[in-house]
């Protein structure tokens, strides 16, 4: 487990799904050698301190978020800031030297109760630090809707956003909810949460991979 973190939450998903089957990846597996992730901050309204956990495997190759705070809601006495929440999650992850990956595919769930007329929204984007490059994904929800909701953010592989090859970076993933009244009922609540995360990046389906250009 990440020593001393446990922090601020509700729900966000990385790493997880498939390649894409089209990809064109040089290499058809990740490279032998264990990829380290430490947890460096976990901050925002979605994440309040105290309120997530974030455990590393013993052999570094797996991590698991769980968040028991992350709640986006609109009446029902909320205060006027709560339609909003958002999480920023800031790694740091060791890679075997001549390696640089990418993220291919993160899943996300929760559940979600909106009242008919109300909407709801999940974002994410994904940046390594000092890199202009962005990816980011919106799922639209509209109401009526009292049931479980999963998203999944695919990138084909021309659009992967690689780490920097021979210097480390942090990656960053920043998730939102956003729960709208919209035209619901006055007297109506409406609000969207996630569930906990868990991410393993021991193979290639959840991680693109490429070598670095020698020298």
């Amino acid at each position: 487990m990440v020593r001393g973190l446990l922090l601020g939450g509700a729900v966000a998903a990385l790493f997880a799904s498939a390649l894409p089957a089209q990809a064109e990846s040089p290499f058809e597996d990740p490279p032998p050698d264990k990829i380290v992730i430490k947890v460096a901050t976990v901050n925002g309204s979605g994440c309040p301190q105290g309120t997530a956990a974030v455990a590393v495997s013993p052999d570094n190759t797996a991590f698991t978020v769980t968040y028991s705070d992350y709640l986006a809601q609109v009446g029902g006495g909320a205060p006027s800031t709560a339609f909003r929440k958002n999480c920023q999650l800031n790694l740091i992850v060791h890679v075997p030297g001549g390696f640089t990956y990418a993220i291919a595919s993160v899943d996300y769930r929760g559940f979600a109760s909106l009242q008919s007329g109300a909407s709801g929204t999940e974002k994410a984007s994904y940046y390594f630090q000092g890199s202009p490059d962005t990816a980011a994904r919106t799922h639209a929800f509209s109401g009526p809707y009292e049931d479980n909701w999963q998203t999944t953010d695919e990138t084909d592989w021309a659009q992967l956003v690689w780490a920097p090859c021979g210097v480390e970076r942090n990656f960053n993933i920043n998730t939102e909810l956003r729960v709208n009244k919209g035209t619901s009922p006055a007297n109506s609540t409406s609000f969207m949460t996630m569930d906990s995360t868990d991410g393993d990046i021991s193979t290639v389906y959840h991680l693109a991979w490429k070598e670095c250009p020698s020298g």
